[in-house]
């Protein structure tokens, strides 16, 4: 039975692998689908993704879900604004991407735990440890940092990060796993993806039938490149704990952040280091608070076992 809980944690952990270093690499992709802009990209993307998922489901027989969805319109109206909410990431990502603003694009993912701490604050009315406000202040001075570094707000970032905080609060509150979330809004999201392309062809303007075959191919591979990485993502999230999955979320951000400065050459000042630094520094904080309330978390759960009194003691100074 250990051999197989260390087999199945191996698993888990070589999924979240992959699905954050998809998630990355990604960059590395969205240019290769030029001359298609990035509203062509995503009504793509948003229209195979739906017919990969359908596919998979297929596949699976994984449809009861459906049914049941269908007949609750709160879960409908929270996925038609997920739905919303990840049009606007996708959309802003692929054109930071292809305008060459990828260190500003990974910085949103970086800055996306503290904004859905912010987010919890604001709406769930969450309390916050010492630590985490610590974080924040930390956070809110980066964002002040790069805004005289940039002569701007860094726009790009805090749209990312507050559309896809967004999208994670959303996602909670209904509950559907992975795949059948990512089917569902897509299927929201298919009929204007389609008409916008029709619209575009119309125009002339649609380079999915005038690139030849190999763009069109790699048009339609935005379904693999959007549903691969949530499949692996699903693996890994029941199999391995949430803090494991926490450290693993970085990944992404990380590899976007070296391959904006190594790959693409984007530059970066002094000013713009300081505003990371100060950000890294952020989540240095939350991930050390987040390790020792798990540390104490655990603590209780064994008091609780061994002297119910104890664990009452504990709790209340946890």
């Amino acid at each position: 039975m250990a051999g197989t809980s260390k087999g199945e944690h191996r698993i888990g952990l070589l999924n979240g692998i992959a699905a954050y270093g998809m998630w990355g690499l990604v960059p590395l992709f969205w240019p290769l689908l030029k001359p298609a802009g990035a509203m062509e990209i995503l009504a793509h993307r948003m229209v195979w993704s739906l017919v990969f998922v359908a596919v998979a489901l297929v596949f699976v027989r994984r449809w009861a879900w459906a049914g049941e969805l269908l007949r609750q319109p709160r879960r409908l109206a929270l996925i038609a604004v997920a739905a919303a909410v990840i049009t606007v990431n996708w959309g802003v990502y692929i054109w930071a991407v292809n305008s060459g603003h990828v260190v500003e694009a990974s910085l949103g993912y970086f800055i996306n735990p503290l904004m859905t701490i912010g987010l919890g604050v604001l709406l769930l009315k969450e309390r916050l440890r010492p630590a985490q406000w610590a974080a924040v202040g930390v956070g809110f001075a980066a964002v002040v940092v790069l805004t005289v570094g940039y002569g701007r707000p860094p726009w790009i970032s805090l749209c990312l990060a507050v559309s896809f905080a967004t999208y994670g609060l959303v996602k909670k509150k209904v509950g559907l796993g992975g795949v059948e979330s990512l089917a569902a809004e897509t299927a929201i999201q298919f009929l204007p993806a389609l008409a916008y392309l029709i619209w575009l062809s119309t125009r002339g303007d649609l380079t999915f039938a005038t690139e030849g075959a190999a763009h069109a191919t790699l048009l339609a591979s935005t379904g693999i490149v959007t549903a691969l990485p949530l499949v692996c993502f699903g693996a890994a999230a029941i199999r391995v704990p949430l803090s494991t999955l926490g450290l693993l979320q970085y990944l992404a951000p990380v590899f976007q952040f070296l391959l904006g400065i190594l790959y693409f050459h984007e530059a970066m000042p002094p000013e713009r280091w300081a505003g990371f630094a100060l950000v890294w520094l952020a989540l240095i904080l939350l991930t050390w608070d987040a390790m020792r309330s798990a540390r104490r978390a655990r603590v209780v759960a064994m008091s609780r076992r061994t002297d119910p009194a104890a664990a009452a003691v504990d709790a209340v100074d946890v």
